[in-house]
């Protein structure tokens, strides 16, 4: 009797494909486990097995499998079941959910390149043949294909050959040279071994009498050891005793002190976890508590609505502490890889080295390590915090999950297939896991709400901050009024900059948000006018005055800045509108002894940039921070009393359904930045429309206003909570073919589908890398039935791809388009 398998591939297509496989392997292959499978004419591809059955696929002749690649299933039965969840709910196909899901280095691909990893040490010995025969090739050629490896080894199937060589960290693959990163090395400094009884250091404080720099550099390092039991980097030393790096090195030199490194590792925890340290919780958070725990026994999802600074990430220690003591695991998601630093060093104190972190600035090999201490349910991936792609990790037991700041936009994928949101994601993975879901947010959104209000969720609140701090004095300034009178400095108001003086004159520290990246977004022609395009992309070219170039945000294409016009040889060149970088420049004018830092897409490049950001700005290093939204969400910084918005109109003003919501979201946590502690912080909001009805709410906090004013209009126009949206884009590269196309597919939906279809139309940007693009918008009534209105476009769709001119025209599906 034959048997059979069916394989997800890594790839966007509809089916599982089926193989064969032998009587020996059906004893061993278990579903979620990898298989080498070959495909098409030449291409091997690592999948996962899907299901393990006899029946034999009726079109095609099943191929044999290549090779089972794991001893035990590295998927469990749950997680297909959420990816098959995914896959059907946001209309994209189970390989796109499985290339997502799976760190790369899980998916070989013949297609991937070998690259030798100059840091390993190799023991030759220790090699297989096959091993060493490709280990001797990478020495004479740098990078090897997986067909040239399978000449070499003379062998068909050579995954398992690179897989061993993967597991020596011998070798590297090309997807990953982009994401490694040296490991943080910091030097530090002590007493040589000679030196370290009391006889001896007498001696040595003698004989360098006549080296007055060396012997003050050595009772520098006594004085910090005395004060500090950590141990002592040689930049501090350098630092307190006065005295410079080549000091410091002939005294090494002398082996009176020596250099040793500590790699600092992602999680660095210094002692043992301690509950007794977990702050005690006041009347509101126990009672938010009293309420949570009430939904959970309901078996309800929870939402958590508590005040900006109302010690929301204290109620969920103690949710947190209830199911490590029940040995379950724990999954915390953020919006925000930059909230991740600042959180794990706040749950270490309470839960030690129980704390996994899972996200994308880690390597494929750190990812992999987190998956694996998941799959086995070690004690140390006990708890994991993570941005959206930690919900796809292999839990076993899970017992709650926490959704921070739920309102972020952050949580919704974009770009490429699964366009799925993690929160509701989430929800789903809870019920499959029937474990605890927590939203929590200070302003939440107006779905999860509406869903309070419905009765679909539990609901509890802290209506006021930790230690009954005042919440922040908001102010709205118009700089209509101010500009029409010739008062603004630059782009500051004279209240701004009145509170700013008196802010650093009292040693306080300054936050300053502006939403748009680089130094201005346009730059013209005074002469006639003419502005520098991608040639890419229908759009302007962002001017970037550090790196001097112009920039695009859509492709990154740069080109340096022009010395004159390209169109009229005019040399008057100025810039209009600004951007953080620009507030970075005008700051260090105004206040030349402040010490400025600014927090964007450019600054946090690198992987530990968001923790040297941020960390410098906590021990007060910086004074005035300026940044992106990144800075407005739950981070937590003790000494800060003023935050400037720079200008609220242009959040305002996007067109987008979700913008006043948005509006509300964002001015509200970024404020909630201001005052954490004793004194009262300021908000100043600078605006050319303060009479605007979401800044006078988000200056009152009035947020049951602000939901009831969206519901209503919402209702109005049919757009979520009330309906729900599908946004599909079709992308081609000829003009006139996408616009025949869009017209087909929708007057091909208005044909068949009850519901609103708007469009087709042009987005704000309608090229990007030279494929134009266009909109449909499906508004579905609730009343109306999600997944037959979805199997009706997808029989469009086919109907669509059957025409052969339009077959090239690329569709995209957005469902819950936010």
């Amino acid at each position: 009797m034959a048997h059979f398998i069916d394989v997800i591939l890594p790839i966007p297509l509809e089916k599982t494909f089926t193989y064969t496989i032998s009587e020996e392997e059906v004893s061993f292959v278990e579903m979620g486990m990898r298989v080498s499978v070959p495909f098409g004419k030449s291409k091997i591809y690592t999948g996962i097995v899907a299901a393990v059955h006899q029946t034999a696929p009726e079109i095609y002749e099943a191929k044999e499998i290549h090779q089972i690649l794991d001893d035990y299933p590295i998927v469990s039965p749950l997680q297909l079941q959420h990816w098959k969840w995914i896959a059907s709910y946001y209309m994209c196909t189970l390989g796109e959910v499985l290339r997502s899901a799976l760190p790369s280095a899980f998916l070989l691909e013949s297609e991937t390149l070998v690259l030798l990893n100059k840091d390993a040490e190799v023991d030759e010995n220790t090699l297989m043949d096959n091993e060493f025969l490709v280990y001797e090739a990478l020495q004479h050629q740098s990078v090897l294909k997986v067909h040239e490896v399978s000449a070499i080894t003379e062998r068909k199937n050579v995954m398992p050959i690179l897989q061993r060589l993967l597991e020596k960290k011998i070798v590297l693959l090309k997807e990953e040279i982009y994401e490694q990163y040296k490991p943080k090395l910091v030097k530090y400094i002590r007493l040589g071994p000679a030196y370290r009884t009391d006889e001896s250091l007498e001696l040595l404080l003698e004989s360098l009498k006549r080296a007055p720099k060396q012997s003050q550099a050595v009772l520098a390092l006594f004085q910090l050891q005395a004060t500090s039991k950590k141990p002592i980097a040689s930049v501090d030393l350098e630092k307190s005793s006065n005295t410079s790096a080549a000091v410091l090195k002939a005294l090494v030199d002398k082996e009176i002190l020596e250099t040793y490194f500590i790699r600092r590792d992602r999680v660095n925890f210094d002692g043992s976890s301690d509950d007794s340290n977990a702050k005690d919780l006041n009347e509101y958070q126990l009672e938010a508590l009293n309420s949570i725990r009430k939904s959970f026994d309901n078996e309800r999802v929870a939402l958590l609505h508590g005040v900006t600074s109302s010690g929301k990430t204290e109620v969920y220690v103690k949710l947190i502490a209830d199911l490590m003591k029940a040995d379950k695991q724990i999954l915390y998601l953020l919006p925000e890889i930059a909230l991740t630093t600042q959180l794990i060093s706040r749950l270490q104190e309470y839960f030690g080295e129980k704390i996994a972190i899972y996200h994308s600035k880690y390597n494929v090999h750190e990812r992999i390590e987190v998956w694996n201490n998941v799959l086995h349910q070690k004690p140390k991936a006990q708890l994991v915090i993570g941005a959206r792609s930690a919900l796809f990790l292999p839990f076993k037991a899970l017992g709650l999950i926490i959704i921070d700041e739920e309102h972020e936009s952050s949580f919704k994928q974009f770009d490429p297939a699964p366009r799925y949101h993690a929160r509701d994601a989430a929800i789903v993975l809870g019920n499959l896991h029937k474990s605890r879901i927590l939203l929590g947010s200070a302003t939440p959104s107006v779905e999860s709400f509406y869903n309070v209000q419905q009765g679909k969720y539990g609901y509890a609140q802290i209506s006021r901050r930790f230690g009954n701090v005042l919440m922040p004095d908001m102010e709205l300034v118009d700089i209509k009024e101010a500009q029409r009178k010739r008062r603004l400095k630059g782009h500051f108001s004279e209240r701004l900059l009145q509170e700013m003086s008196e802010a650093l004159e009292m040693g306080e520290q300054i936050i300053l948000f502006q939403n748009r990246r680089g130094y201005a977004p346009v730059l013209e022609c005074l002469t006639c006018g003419h502005t520098p395009q991608c040639p890419n992309c229908d759009v302007s070219l962002t001017y970037h005055q550090y790196k001097k170039q112009l920039r695009c945000h859509y492709c990154s294409h740069a080109t340096a800045i022009p010395e004159s016009c390209l169109a009229c040889g005019g040399s008057d060149l100025d810039t209009k509108g600004f951007g953080t970088e620009q507030i970075e420049e005008e700051v260090r004018k105004l206040f030349p002894d402040a010490k400025v830092g600014r927090m964007d897409l450019d600054t946090t490049r690198g992987k530990y940039a968001y923790e040297k950001i941020i960390t410098a700005f906590e021990q007060q290093e910086m004074e005035i921070l300026i940044g992106t939204q990144m800075i407005t969400k739950g981070l937590d910084f003790r000494n800060v009393s003023l935050v400037g918005v720079m200008n609220a109109d242009a959040l305002l003003n996007f067109p987008d359904y979700r913008a006043h919501e948005r509006t509300f979201q964002l001015l509200t946590q970024v404020s909630g930045r201001a005052g954490r502690t004793k004194k009262r912080g300021k908000v100043i909001i600078q605006t050319y429309n303060p009479y605007h009805q979401i800044l006078k709410q988000v200056s009152t906090g009035d947020y049951d206003g602000m939901f009831q004013e969206q519901l209503y209009e919402r209702e109005q126009y049919k757009y979520p909570p009330t309906n729900r949206i599908i946004k599909i884009t079709l992308k081609h590269k000829n003009y006139n073919v996408l616009n025949e196309a869009a017209e087909w597919f929708s007057s091909a939906l208005k044909n068949v589908l009850r519901a609103t279809v708007l469009g087709p139309e042009y987005p704000p940007v309608s090229r990007i890398r030279n494929q134009y693009l266009k909109n449909i918008l499906i508004k579905i009534d609730k009343n109306e039935s999600l997944g037959t209105s979805k199997r009706n476009i997808r029989r469009i769709e086919k109907s669509f791809k059957a025409i052969s001119s339009y077959r090239s025209v690329r569709v995209i599906y957005n469902v819950d388009h936010i």
